[in-house]
């Protein structure tokens, strides 16, 4: 189940809020739990895994290494199903091809694209409506707030 939260947002983003002249509804997921990378491998391991969770701890931390290392060396590596890792460069633009040095790049990320596992997950998700982070917030400061117990007189 994904939950998500439905947000109003300018539909063009960047836009200054004096700017604004048409907003649209739109949702964002709230994720509800993040699992590091023991609690992954155990994630793992219990689903009729032959190895451990710190063997597969151990093949995840090796796998980020090389990943590091092969993406560095400007490779692509694609991981079946999981998809495909490359690099991907954030530049500053220059007035001219001959003006343009290594100094206009600003950033080295790394993209991912799905592989078929990853494609659309749409068809098999299921979803539930929840308020926003900042909704949940202000409830409970307003419950904190409050002399008496919700119900109670």
């Amino acid at each position: 189940m994904i939950n998500y939260s439905i947000v109003i947002m300018s539909t063009a983003p960047g836009t200054k809020k004096e700017d604004i002249t048409e907003t649209k509804a739109y949702a964002t997921s709230q994720v509800t739990e993040v699992l590091d990378l023991q609690k992954f491998a155990k994630h793992i391991a219990n689903h009729g895994c032959t190895y451990d969770r710190a063997d597969i701890a151990a093949i995840l931390t090796k796998t980020v290494d090389c990943l590091h290392e092969l993406i560095l060396e400007g490779k692509k590596i694609n991981l079946g199903e999981l998809g495909g890792f490359y690099p991907e460069l954030v530049t500053e633009g220059a007035k001219t091809a001959d003006t343009f040095t290594a100094a206009n790049i600003k950033e080295v990320n790394v993209r991912w694209i799905p592989g078929g596992a990853f494609k659309n997950l749409r068809d098999e998700a299921t979803f539930q409506l929840v308020p926003t982070r900042a909704s949940q917030k202000s409830a409970v400061e307003v419950i904190k707030n409050q002399d008496t117990i919700q119900g109670l007189e």
